[in-house]
């Protein structure tokens, strides 16, 4: 397949192409898309380089998914256009998540809504998706009626500038701030910009997102966020209010048998989930799983995960595998180049099509077909033969 990745060069992009070799992705012809300054720069992928594409160079090539992550008003300005020319477009950014017309999709969860009719998918936010996937089979056996939620989130969500920020401060090194404040050795509870209800919108997408991927409005969901100075994942303290009530062993037992799911929840070995062990990996780990002594039909847990990988590249890369795996959109082989064909079929077919390639002419068979100058001796066996 040909597969485009926009924004290769950035954290996202450069862990989606990552996801891709070691997934085994169907790939026939990569195209990397980058900003201007990036074109033409080389990238490796599994052993090979390609060279970094405009993005009017990308759609042209006509790519049969696109996985975007380079900003939200580059998805809305371009992920229409690669639409139009038939590409599927799984985009990372915000832009789509809550565009009525546009699929919020967790494969876990909700990959079953998805129609060969979806041409741009939105992949959620990275916080939103890790609890979802711990959420969804809880909501099938007990039926959640509110969630309060607090995270604990690995300035890798920001991007390199965050790195670059949090290892300067570490070395004593003056650098660009990506935070208002130091985040070596200290928290802080913004992530994204305040909205007037007093919240911030990365607090309001895991309100907005849950609902919209659980595909139930009903329940309700408060949030805190909160910025730390790790990189290997997402953390998060879940508290859950049930209408039925549960079993903490059968429910343990129903997360551990969930695709995508890994409990870690043994304490009298001190096992539980952090994001040092998550650091890299694509499943959603779960632990301190125990009953609300506060309140009837309530648990908390938490809940760990790779915010690049399950919470961006992995999900986008595993929505275009279940696309592919159920024959979502018929992602036809496209024909080698005209010019190889050509000269595949022998002689006479590239004696004919030099002829009218060195005179300038339109070679696409339609432009021909009813002319007179077209009764060439060679035409009917070395030319429209293998159009």
């Amino acid at each position: 397949m040909k597969i485009a990745v926009v924004g290769a060069t950035g954290l996202v992009g450069t862990k989606m192409l990552q996801v891709l070799k070691e997934r085994n992705f169907p790939i026939t012809e990569l195209i990397p898309v980058a900003s201007e300054r990036s074109v033409g720069k080389e990238i490796e992928f599994n052993g090979k380089k390609y060279k970094v594409h405009s993005m009017l160079d990308a759609i042209a090539a006509k790519p049969h998914i696109a996985l975007f992550s380079a900003g939200g008003s580059t998805s809305l300005e371009w992920a229409p256009k690669f639409a139009e020319v038939g590409t599927v477009v799984i985009d990372n950014s915000s832009a789509w998540r809550m565009d009525p017309t546009k699929k919020l999709v967790v494969p876990e969860v909700n990959a079953h809504v998805l129609t060969k009719n979806d041409l741009v998918i939105a992949n959620p936010n990275c916080s939103t998706i890790q609890m979802v996937v711990a959420l969804e089979p809880l909501h099938k056996a007990y039926k959640i009626k509110r969630v309060v939620v607090s995270t604990y989130q690995s300035v890798t969500g920001t991007g390199v500038k965050a790195v670059d920020q949090l290892m300067n401060e570490r070395k004593g090194i003056k650098g660009e701030m990506a935070y208002k404040y130091q985040i070596d050795m200290n928290a802080i509870p913004q992530i994204d910009v305040f909205l007037d209800n007093g919240y911030t919108k990365e607090e309001m997408k895991l309100v907005h997102e849950t609902k919209k991927i659980m595909g139930d409005d009903s329940i309700k969901v408060t949030a805190t966020t909160v910025r730390i100075p790790v990189m290997g994942g997402h953390s998060e303290s879940v508290n859950i209010e049930f209408e039925k009530e549960f079993d903490v062993a059968e429910l343990t037992n129903l997360l551990r048998n969930t695709k995508g799911i890994i409990v870690q929840d043994d304490l009298k070995n001190q096992i539980y989930p952090m994001p040092m062990n998550a650091h890299e990996k694509d499943e959603v780990f779960v632990g301190r799983i125990r009953r609300d002594e506060t309140q009837e039909k309530t648990l908390n847990m938490w809940i760990v995960s790779d915010n690049l990988r399950k919470g961006a590249a992995t999900n986008a890369v595993q929505i275009a595998e279940y696309l592919i795996a159920n024959k979502v959109h018929a992602f036809k082989r496209q024909k080698p180049p005209r010019r190889l064909r050509f000269h595949k079929e022998g002689a006479k077919g590239a004696k004919f099509y030099h002829h009218y390639l060195r005179e300038g002419k339109d070679l696409s068979p339609d432009s021909y077909r009813d002319r007179k100058e077209m009764q060439h001796p060679l035409r009917k066996r070395s030319f429209f033969a293998f159009l």
